[in-house]
C-alpha cells in the first residue's frame, strides 16, 4: 500500500510539473479589475451587436419621420407606339398612347394625416430609446461577468496558495513522522497516516491548478479573448460592507435599472403605434406635382408639361381590417404593460435576494477569520499532544484537516462577497 501511494504520488508531481511548463510558457499580463471591464466593454460582440441594434433601431425613426419631408424623383420615358392605339383591356380607361421621348421630375407631400405619422415618428422613437437602454443592459451584464470571472480566478488563485502552502507542511509532516519512524519512536501506521494526508493535500493542489487555468479561460472569453490569456491579477481593495436598508436599494432599482426602462418605453412605443393604427380610419391629404420636357413628341403634344393637385383619400370600407389592427396593436400595448408590471416584481425580488446574498457574504468573512484563528490554535496543541506521545496520529490529522478547510473557506470568503457585492450593484443598476 505504501508503494502505490508513493508511485501515485510520483505521478502527481509529475503532472504538476508539466502544468507548471504550461504556465510559464505565457508571459503573465499584469491586470486590474477597472482594466479587465474597460477591455470587455471596448472588445465584447456582445455589446458590439447591441450597439449595431440601437443604430438600426435609429435608423427606423429616421425612416418613419421621412413621410414629413417631400419626395422627388426624376423621370426619363421614351414610347414607340403603334398609330392611333389605346390601352383598351385592363383597367377603366382608355387612354391614348402616344409616340414621344420626355424627361422631368415628380414631387409628392404628404400635407397631413390627421396624426398618423406623428404617431408613428413616436413609437420609433420610443423603441430607440429602448433599444439605447438595452445596450446599457448589455453593457452592464458584460461587466457583471467580467467581475464574476476576475473574483473566480482570484479565489482560484488563493486556493492555489492554501494548497500550496498545505502540500508543504504536509511533506514536512511526512518526513518528520518517517525519520520518528525509522528510528522506532513512531508506527507505520503513523507514516501512512501521514502520507495519505499528502496525497489529499497533492489532490487538492491538482485540483486548484485546475481551477486556475479554468478561471483564466473564463476571464479571457469574458474580456472577449478568442484564446486563453494568463493574467497576473491585482487584488482589488477589500469590499464594504453592504447597505442596511434594502427598501431605499429596492426603490433605486425601479428607477435606475435599464431593463426596466427598455419595457416602459416600448409599453409607451406600443400605446403610440396603437394610436396611429386607430387613426388609419382618418383621411389622408396629400400633395403632387409633375413637370418636365417633351424634345420629341407628336404633334398632338407640347414641348413642355406640368400639373400640380392635391388628393384626399377617405377610407370608407376595409373588410374590418383597420378595426382588426387597432385592437392587435391595444391588445399588444396592453400586454407590454403587464410585462413592464411583472418585470418591476421580478426586479424587487432580485435585488432582495442579492443583498441577502450580499449582507450574508459579508458576515462569512469574520465567521471564516475566527474558524482559521481557532484551527490554528487546535492544530498546534494536537501537534505538540503528539509529539508528547499524548494523543494519536488521527487526532493531529483531524486538526490538520480543519485548517485546510478553514483556509480554504477564508480564501473563498473574500472572493466570493466580492462576487456577490458585484451582483447587487448589477441588480440595482449601479454599473460604474
Amino acid at each position: 500500500m505504501t508503494r502505490l501511494r508513493t508511485a501515485c504520488a510520483c505521478v502527481l508531481v509529475a503532472g504538476l510539473a508539466s502544468t507548471d511548463r504550461t504556465v510559464a510558457a505565457q508571459t503573465p499580463q499584469t491586470l486590474t479589475l477597472e482594466q479587465a471591464e474597460q477591455l470587455a466593454v471596448a472588445r465584447q460582440p456582445q455589446l458590439q451587436a447591441a450597439q449595431a441594434l440601437a443604430t438600426a433601431a435609429e435608423a427606423q425613426t429616421r425612416e418613419v419621420r421621412s413621410a414629413y419631408f417631400p419626395f422627388v424623383y426624376g423621370s426619363v420615358t421614351g414610347v414607340d407606339a403603334l398609330s392611333n392605339s389605346r390601352i383598351a383591356a385592363g383597367g377603366l380607361n382608355n387612354p391614348v398612347i402616344y409616340d414621344r421621348y420626355a424627361n422631368g421630375i415628380t414631387v409628392t407631400q404628404l400635407i397631413s394625416d390627421f396624426g398618423r405619422t406623428g404617431e408613428l415618428a413616436k413609437s420609433a422613437q420610443l423603441r430607440s430609446d429602448a433599444q439605447q437602454q438595452a445596450v446599457t443592459l448589455t453593457r452592464d451584464a458584460v461587466i457583471l461577468r467580467v467581475d464574476q470571472a476576475y473574483f473566480a480566478a482570484l479565489r482560484a488563485q488563493a486556493v492555489l496558495k492554501v494548497a500550496q502552502e498545505t502540500v508543504h507542511e504536509r511533506q514536512v509532516f511526512v518526513d518528520q513522522v518517517t525519520a520518528l519512524a525509522n528510528n522506532q519512536q513512531k508506527s507505520d501506521l503513523d507514516v501512512n497516516f501521514a502520507n495519505y494526508g499528502l496525497a489529499q493535500a497533492q489532490l487538492l493542489l491538482v485540483q486548484a491548478r485546475n481551477d486556475v487555468q479554468g478561471g483564466f479561460a473564463e476571464l479571457s472569453a469574458a474580456l472577449g479573448e478568442p484564446d486563453q490569456q494568463i493574467f497576473l491579477l491585482v487584488d482589488p481593495a477589500a469590499a464594504t460592507a453592504p447597505p442596511d436598508d434594502v427598501a431605499v436599494l429596492i426603490a433605486r432599482a425601479l428607477q435606475q435599472r435599464p431593463d426596466l426602462a427598455a419595457v416602459r418605453l416600448n409599453a409607451s412605443a406600443a400605446d403610440r403605434f396603437a394610436a396611429a393604427e386607430r387613426d388609419l380610419a382618418r383621411p389622408t391629404l396629400s400633395f403632387a406635382a409633375s413637370a418636365g420636357f417633351t424634345p420629341y413628341r407628336q404633334s398632338t403634344l407640347t414641348d413642355r408639361y406640368a400639373a400640380a393637385g392635391v388628393n384626399m383619400n377617405v377610407p370608407i370600407f376595409s373588410g374590418q381590417l383597420f378595426g382588426a389592427r387597432a385592437s392587435e396593436a391595444t391588445a399588444r400595448a396592453l400586454a407590454a404593460h403587464d410585462v413592464a408590471q411583472d418585470l418591476e416584481n421580478h426586479v424587487s425580488a432580485e435585488v432582495r435576494i442579492a443583498w441577502l446574498g450580499a449582507s450574508s457574504g459579508f458576515e462569512r468573512l469574520a465567521l471564516t477569520d475566527q474558524l482559521v484563528a481557532y484551527a490554528t490554535r487546535a492544530v498546534g496543541l494536537a501537534q505538540s499532544r503528539y509529539q508528547l506521545g499524548i494523543t494519536s496520529i488521527v487526532e493531529l490529522s483531524q486538526a490538520q484537516l480543519n485548517v485546510t478547510e478553514a483556509q480554504l473557506a477564508q480564501a473563498a470568503a473574500r472572493y466570493d462577497y466580492a462576487a456577490l457585492l458585484s451582483a447587487l450593484r448589477f441588480a440595482v443598476g449601479t454599473r460604474p
